[in-house]
């Protein structure tokens, strides 16, 4: 019998919130969304894997550079619950109820050209562009915008022009 969500663990995540020279925050669109769907960049926490080396790796695969640097993180991990819809779509839906996350801000090192969201051969964005970081919450999925209302809440003075 299959347990139910809330009695499901939380998979271990990352988060970067990407801020580059004018205090902009990268976000892009996901591809496997309907409708407008934007977030930073995110996901999964590999074994034996630290969460910053995660978190470059997650930036690399999503954005195409890791020309970034690392200037704070949250206090501890944030969590969201997927709803149920979305829990049954997705491979690992069955194991977890969600994810619990650890976000870092990251000064962006690069040029925009560096940013290629079709460099990994599994690409998640159709389209990327550069936010006000007041204009986060409203941007993200609903499931998630407790998530992005702490984020901003703890790593959002960083975004600020260099």
């Amino acid at each position: 019998m299959a347990r139910k969500p809330a009695a499901l663990p939380y998979r271990p995540g990352v988060g970067v919130m990407l801020i580059n020279e004018t205090g902009r925050v990268f976000v892009a669109q996901r591809i496997d969304m309907p409708g407008a769907a934007w977030q930073m960049p995110q996901g999964g926490i590999d074994e034996g894997e630290d969460p910053r080396e995660a978190a470059f790796r997650e930036l690399e695969e999503e954005t195409g550079t890791a020309k970034a640097e690392i200037i704070g993180e949250t206090r501890g991990w944030l969590n969201y619950d997927l709803p149920a819809e979305i829990l049954r779509e997705i491979s690992w839906g069955k194991r977890y109820r969600g994810q619990t996350q650890k976000w870092f801000a990251m000064r962006f090192t690069g040029k925009d050209a560096d940013i290629d969201i079709e460099a990994h051969k599994h690409p998640e964005f159709s389209a990327w562009k550069w936010a006000p970081v007041g204009s986060l919450t409203r941007l993200i999925v609903p499931f998630k915008r407790d998530l992005y209302k702490q984020v901003v809440a703890e790593l959002g003075h960083f975004a600020k022009p260099v």
